[in-house]
């Protein structure tokens, strides 16, 4: 987090020193700062104690979805026009570089989170059905 943060204020800087490429660094802060309103319910459902509910799985959903949808999947476009245009200086593509691999490394964590919650999910989703099971085998569950 401290790494994305410097980068973009040093991004922010470099674009008001040179008074070029403000459009890369708006387009990169953007696709970063994009996902965080969904960051933002996360937290307030967890103080609120509604994070495990059906509106917390959806809130992670769409995180999940966006992160790599934008800061992952249009962040490799736009790294893409950065690096094959002549126009941006070098320490420019190295800073957009430096960006895409903090994204990478978010997401690598994300991704872990994402599965662990959906096995846990998964995992106890089969045990309701097992208990359930075991209960209509044994006439304790009424089928109507």
């Amino acid at each position: 987090m401290l790494a994305h943060h410097t980068l973009s204020i040093l991004g922010i800087i470099m674009a008001l020193v040179l008074g070029e490429s403000g459009t890369e660094v708006n387009a990169v802060l953007f696709g970063s700062e994009i996902t965080n309103p969904l960051l933002q319910m996360r937290w307030f459902l967890r103080e609120t104690g509604h994070y495990h509910s059906f509106t917390g799985d959806v809130v992670d959903f769409l995180f999940v979805a966006l992160f790599t949808g934008v800061r992952i999947g249009v962040g490799a476009r736009l790294l893409f026009c950065e690096m094959v245009s002549p126009k941006p200086k070098g320490f420019v593509k190295v800073g957009g570089v430096a960006m895409y691999a903090v994204s990478w490394c978010f997401m690598f964590s994300i991704w872990r989170f994402a599965w662990k919650k959906s096995i846990k999910k998964y995992h106890a989703w089969r045990s309701r059905r097992r208990e359930e099971r075991q209960l209509k085998r044994h006439g304790h569950l009424k089928t109507r």
